[in-house]
């Protein structure tokens, strides 16, 4: 084992009572590392979960150089506390760091600290059904300097909360709009990178969709506002007869793991799934023939959300008969099977980290 210290709380945290809201609590222990340029990522540790000290002039406050990624980790049947495809994770993550100028972290040492703050944590596992631990790595820029280049100085840190569904209605279709006004990503931006500048680009389009009573708003590029791309939170599939579609990655569309995850089964299954560049002209004609069957987001925290109903240019296109579809419940029963461990693992995706 690499040499992680370890400092344990002489306080525990009093853990949630009562139905768990997603994001509102953190258990009692954190992994950090620090960055300083000559000497390379260091001092890992785990600590007691708390704010840590930064300068008002750190860089990540003024010019947003930060990244971040979000996994979860579930409880099976015989007490496993297990992972989902952590190295696609901290391989993502690293991705995000080449395009935001942050040095790359060693996914090994990040996955060991990881699984050793889990086990550390593990009494913060709910048990309930369709919970989980939700985890946040990040990165941020904490050099005390007002100018506009890269850091010399970051902290790594990891943060855990347990966490029920992202959308409280679980798996009943959600309503997404689609938004024309605003522009999240451009190709050759920070689209592909998990940075919260984009997430912060974002949030308007979705406080607009949340005043019409929808889930979230999905993003048209940013060029032509004719191409679907994804939503605030997951990225999107269209079962068009018999065929999936889902937008290509084109360098504005961050590179889901769970799209990555559902395409893999469905093609095992003898799925047609075709990624391409899709116009919204497109799947408004598509409904319009009736061909529009089932309409789906994928993401870490929501998984599988199924989509009811789609606002497009002051138009209500209802999809399917408002429940969830054959294929999406197929999916999304797959997929929660092996991350909960009630389903062979004929993938090879999960990651054994410790025992309830």
């Amino acid at each position: 084992m690499s040499n992680i210290r370890i400092e344990l709380t002489a306080n525990p945290k009093q853990k949630p009572q009562g139905p768990l809201h997603f994001g509102r609590y953190f258990t009692d222990h954190m992994f950090l590392m620090n960055y300083d340029k000559g000497e390379g990522w260091h001092d890992a540790r785990i600590v007691p979960y708390g704010p840590f000290p930064l300068d008002p002039a750190a860089m990540c406050l003024h010019y947003g150089q930060e990244v971040f990624e979000g996994m979860k980790a579930y409880l099976t049947p015989d007490g496993t506390i297990q992972l989902f495809r952590p190295d696609e994770n901290f391989k993502r993550l690293n991705c995000s760091n080449e395009r935001i100028c942050i040095p790359q972290v060693d996914e090994e040492l990040c996955l060991e600290g990881l699984k050793k703050l889990i086990e550390i944590d593990k009494d913060w596992m709910p048990t309930e059904k369709e919970t989980s631990l939700y985890i946040r790595p990040f990165i941020i820029a904490t050099d005390a300097h007002l100018g506009v280049s890269p850091g010399e100085h970051y902290l790594f840190a990891v943060i855990v909360s347990p966490v029920a569904a992202y959308y409280e209605t679980g798996l009943d279709p959600v309503k997404i709009y689609v938004e024309k006004s605003y522009t999240r990503a451009v190709k050759g931006g920070t689209g592909m990178a998990k940075t919260g500048g984009n997430y912060a680009a974002s949030l308007i389009a979705q406080v607009e969709a949340y005043e019409e009573g929808f889930s979230q708003a999905l993003w048209l590029d940013g060029v032509e506002k004719k191409y679907v791309e994804e939503v605030g939170t997951m990225n999107v599939f269209f079962v068009v007869d018999d065929e999936v579609i889902t937008p290509a990655l084109n360098g504005s569309i961050l590179s889901g793991i769970t799209r990555k995850s559902s395409i893999d089964i469905l093609k095992s299954w003898g799925v047609k799934v075709t990624e391409r560049r899709i116009a919204i002209d497109e799947i408004v004609e598509f409904h319009k023939q009736g061909r529009l069957k089932e309409m789906f987001g994928t993401g870490t925290a929501a998984v599988i959300s199924p989509v009811g109903m789609l606002r497009y240019d002051g138009h209500d296109m209802p999809i399917g008969d408002g429940t969830t579809g054959a294929l999406t419940q197929k999916l999304y029963d797959a997929l929660t099977g092996i991350q909960w461990g009630t389903a062979e693992d004929t993938f090879g995706w999960t990651v054994p980290c410790c025992k309830l």
